[in-house]
């Protein structure tokens, strides 16, 4: 499935969406990637078998509108008013809601109106000033299961480097301000929740978590 995404444009200063077509590249190596990413993803969500889900940091909405055409209630928030624009447009170009998807911070995220049997955050938490101040947040509205995910490092940024890009950089993928291994990674979300899958399809850390008792 191929949605309309931002590829690097800001919003604030702040990198929206995603900075190119992952989900329709035709590169064989990136399509690999993605593969193992969508079936890590498919796996815990199925782990989780959620009544309804609400995906932080939606981006352009290709998630969402995924987990509704499969039959699952789902819906998106994210910051940028620019990009729940373009997934509302996705949503509307498959004869699904754009109500679907509404502009909201991570940070700002209620108990009431924002929670949901499973919260996805994915690909958010390393473009936060404050990751510690989300996965506060995400304590709020999560019900019973949490996905999320980062980018590992620093195999992420090798690896943009092996393919030309990001040079200057050093292979830090623009919006990038926060940098995990694995082991961090795991260790910063146990703070919060209680981790009970780790997933790690090349070259990210995907975690299926519940609440803390």
């Amino acid at each position: 499935m191929s949605v309309k995404i931002a590829g690097g444009a800001e919003e604030s200063g702040i990198v929206i969406g995603n900075t190119f077509d992952k989900y329709g590249s035709r590169n064989p190596i990136v399509q690999w990637m993605t593969g193992r990413f969508e079936a890590a993803l498919s796996d815990l969500v199925a782990v989780a078998a959620p009544t309804a889900i609400h995906e932080v940091g939606c981006g352009e909405g290709y998630w969402v509108l995924r987990w509704n055409e499969k039959g699952i209630a789902a819906r998106g928030s994210d910051f940028s008013t620019r990009v729940i624009e373009m997934a509302r447009e996705n949503a509307s170009e498959r004869g699904l809601s754009p109500e679907l998807f509404e502009v909201q911070s991570i940070y700002d995220l209620e108990p009431g109106r924002d929670r949901a049997d499973l919260v996805v955050c994915c690909e958010v938490l390393e473009h936060l000033e404050r990751p510690e101040a989300g996965l506060q947040a995400l304590q709020r509205v999560v019900g019973r299961h949490l996905i999320v995910s980062v980018p590992r490092e620093p195999l992420w940024r090798v690896l943009n480097v092996a393919r030309g890009k990001y040079i200057p950089d050093l292979g830090n993928t623009p919006g990038h301000v926060q940098h995990w291994s694995r082991t961090g990674f795991v260790n910063l979300v146990s703070k919060y929740f209680e981790v009970v899958k780790i997933r790690s399809p090349l070259p990210w850390t995907m975690l299926l978590c519940r609440p803390r008792q």
